[in-house]
């Protein structure tokens, strides 16, 4: 059996924490120079989960750490816990980063902190099942259940990954469990890297209050602590490569205020550890023309997509305040027993706006005055990872539609989804479809959404998690980083973000990318034994 051993906790995190004046970053107002020649160790492109993690732990081994994040720095205190301004604050292409279709928005922080700091905080451990599979089809062999249990625990005690409390859990949770209940599927508690929640409901927003564990928080102030540096509004453009090894990269400062260029940036570094994410990850490596021999950069992308029902109750149940999410339902969860995941989320006004298709002007006014009588249940499903990432003429485009068979597997959620709303006692029901699709007798449920088809642009998702562009493997062939983390093609060059997955896991896979980044780093810096 295989068998890691790691450092305790308290080795791990030093006391600072983020200083009362805000985060040390350099920012695109500090840069005074048109050219900028930089020396380190290691260049983190990425300041979200993978990347604040690589920065902290290869910053405490000694090494001189520099950050590069292409994102702006907002501290916690300029958060408005207003969506329609966060979208465009804090989120990938200003909220508007969707598949070449258009029907599928992919969420993305594009901030210091990354997606950690506009996530929902709902932390999974990978389920044995995949890290099983893993071995067996990608000869992942090294990550057992017994090897990534420590990293688990580790990155659980760092990040105060802990249930959902009940004086936390939503009004429209308390609703959806005792449909559950009634219906007799499990509810599960969810697990939040959260510190005291005040259950503002305002995740996706940004945590004002600094109570969600970001990275932004966290492993960022801690990196900073042992002598890392942090730049943001500087996007890398090309990864730099020696005899096959990476040796450093090109960036630009660009002015968030202008959209100008400020400054060329060249960071010389014999380690390189990327961490931009599953969409500009393969697209730096794509601009770079490296790691590529096996034609799989870009490849194997899945993103979890998820269609929400709404259901509208007859009493005010106020939805818009406690955990963001409560509970879930996995009953069927893994691929063979359906594919799906069930979440409840609590949502702000703008998210309501969008979520079904309710009309425009007084069929349009007549929901959102009912707006405080509505809960969302999401099905989110395990999808095949059959789209693409690719780079163009400057252009980056993500190939992606839902596939057929997920479609079934969707539909199964949103059947399950419904019967619960209506269990819970939802007097309506509404499916996010480009024509209104209402339900209002229990028994339409099941011949309402099995005559649903798989249509482009007519149903309205949105994913939270892609994932599998820089696919983890043993074989060159077939995969773009080995087992250790490491690019098949260009040594030195490290992916410790989610473009790692194998496959898509079913579940939200922030735990994992924190765990697999802790072991990447690991195996870099000699600290695990394996």
């Amino acid at each position: 059996m295989n068998t890691v051993h790691i450092a305790k906790n308290k080795a791990r995190i030093p006391a600072a924490a983020v200083p009362k004046h805000g985060l040390q970053v350099t920012q695109a107002s500090d840069i005074r120079d048109s050219q900028i020649h930089w020396e380190a160790d290691a260049v983190v492109i990425g300041s979200g989960a993978g990347g604040a993690i690589a920065a902290f732990e290869l910053a405490k081994s000694g090494k001189k750490v520099i950050v590069l994040e292409a994102g702006p720095y907002v501290p916690s205190e300029k958060f408005t816990e207003m969506l329609a301004v966060s979208m465009g604050q804090l989120y990938a292409d200003h909220g508007g980063q969707n598949n070449a279709t258009g029907d599928i928005a992919i969420l993305q922080g594009a901030c210091v902190g990354g997606s950690t700091v506009v996530n929902a905080a709902l932390c999974f451990r990978t389920p044995d099942h995949y890290l099983h599979a893993w071995g067996k089809d990608f000869g992942l062999t090294n990550l057992t259940p017994a090897v990534m249990k420590p990293y688990f625990e580790l990155v659980e005690r760092n990040l105060r990954i802990n249930t959902v409390a009940g004086h936390e859990t939503s009004a429209g949770a308390e609703l959806i469990g005792k449909g559950l209940d009634k219906l007799r599927l499990p509810r599960g508690k969810a697990r939040r890297n959260v510190k005291d929640c005040v259950m503002s409901g305002a995740c996706f927003s940004g945590c004002a209050s600094d109570r969600k564990q970001s990275m932004l928080v966290t492993y960022l102030p801690w990196a900073v602590s042992h002598g890392a540096k942090i730049v943001a509004d500087t996007r890398v453009t090309r990864i730099l490569t020696t005899e096959g090894r990476a040796s450093g990269v090109e960036a630009e400062v660009i002015d968030p205020a202008t959209g100008q260029k400020k400054a060329d940036v060249v960071v010389k570094a014999p380690l390189v550890v990327l961490a931009a994410g599953p969409v500009q990850s393969p697209v730096l490596l794509l601009r770079s023309g490296i790691a590529n021999s096996s034609g799989q950069v870009g490849k194997n992308f899945a993103c979890h997509p998820t269609m929400s029902v709404t259901g509208i109750f007859s009493q005010d149940v106020r939805d818009f305040f406690g955990a963001t999410h409560s509970l879930y339902m996995d009953k069927y969860t893994l691929p063979q027993a359906g594919g799906y995941l069930l979440l409840n989320a609590v949502q702000d006004p703008v998210e309501a706006s969008t979520q079904v298709e309710p009309g425009t002007g007084k069929p349009y006014a007549a929901y959102m005055t009912h707006y405080k009588n509505t809960v969302r249940l999401i099905s989110l499903i395990h999808d095949k990872n059959c789209g693409e990432v690719t780079w163009n003429n400057g252009v980056k485009e993500i190939k992606y539609d839902v596939d057929d068979e997920d479609f079934e597997a969707m539909k199964k959620g949103l059947i399950t989804t419904a019967r619960v709303l209506w269990a819970s006692g939802a007097k309506t029901l509404h499916i996010p479809a480009s024509q209104k699709v209402e339900i209002t007798r229990e028994q339409d449920i099941v011949p309402t959404i099995m005559a649903l088809k798989n249509e482009k642009s007519r149903y309205r998702y949105t994913s939270f998690h892609p994932q599998g562009t820089c696919r983890m493997g043993a074989d060159p062939k077939r995969t773009v980083v080995n087992p250790q983390g490491e690019t098949h093609d260009v040594r030195s060059l490290y992916v410790v973000d989610a473009s790692l997955l194998p496959t898509s896991i079913g579940y939200n896979p922030s735990e994992t990318v924190y765990a697999l980044a802790h072991y990447v780093v690991d195996g870099i810096t000699g600290k695990r034994k394996a």
